[in-house]
């Protein structure tokens, strides 16, 4: 069975990403892991919509989605920052295939409530049977956040949410949140190793501040199911500690801590 790693790249460290990343990316997969990418774009969508004079809001930290505003979020995750990242990739050597979660019903999803965030869904389902088809021909999948429900409506999946769900759905051995950070820093100085119950001591004692509090608070919601860690890592400036492993800090579960 394959072993799987989920990266997560946000919109905001896309434009960023290192050549070098991607070579680790095939290191990785030649050492027998299978990488599957899953990318935001909030910068990108949030240029298309002030082009068109089209506002928008955030409740709880999600864009509220409304049906104007979804084609706009499609438009822009599957037909700009989707290929954009698949060419590159296959620029480069790895045998890249974008995809939409909607493609073979990928991400089957359902609203979180309609009359608060719009259509903003969660997952309910992932087609693991077709990613490990992709898999098997040697495939490194880019899948857009976009989900589709039983009624054939789509929906605006948070990247993290997404990346989490496919990880889970997987039983991935890592699922790595790509950023423009090296990862948690203290007193200037590389933590590779944090537990969650660490994690939070961390944000208490202001080590984990400003922009990075986001960060690791997605990175601890990633650890659920069946995902044996989580990594935060800098995609700008990317290095192979050990022949499976990136630089950066892993989050690991508290072993009396059951998820």
């Amino acid at each position: 069975m394959d072993k799987v790693i989920v990266f997560k790249c946000g919109g905001s460290a896309l434009d960023d990403l290192s050549t070098s990343f991607f070579e680790n990316i095939q290191f990785l997969q030649a050492a027998g892991l299978q990488p599957v990418i899953v990318h935001g774009g909030g910068p990108a969508i949030q240029h298309m919509l002030d082009r068109l004079d089209i506002a928008s809001e955030f409740v709880d930290g999600l864009r509220k989605t409304t049906p104007e505003m979804m084609e706009i979020v499609e438009m822009v995750l599957v037909g700009h920052v989707n290929p954009a990242l698949t060419r590159k990739m296959n620029q480069l050597g790895l045998n890249a295939l974008g995809v939409s979660g909607t493609d073979l019903h990928l991400l089957e999803a359902k609203p979180i409530d309609l009359d608060k965030y719009g259509l903003v869904g969660e997952i309910v389902n992932v087609n693991t049977k077709w990613l490990k088809q992709l898999f098997q021909s040697g495939v490194v999948p880019v899948i857009s956040p976009i989900g589709i429900g039983k009624d054939n409506q789509i929906y605006n999946i948070n990247a993290d949410t997404a990346a989490g769900a496919i990880a889970s759905a997987l039983g991935a051995e890592q699922l790595v949140f790509v950023t423009d950070v090296p990862g948690i820093l203290k007193d200037g100085k590389l933590l590779e190793v944090v537990t969650t119950s660490e994690v939070e001591k961390l944000i208490e004692d202001g080590t984990i501040y400003g922009g990075m509090i986001p960060k690791v608070k997605a990175a601890l919601h990633g650890i659920y199911g069946n995902v044996k860690q989580v990594m935060i890592v800098n995609g700008k400036d990317s290095e192979l500690k050990d022949q499976t492993t990136l630089k950066g800090t892993t989050i690991k579960v508290d072993s009396t801590v059951h998820v």
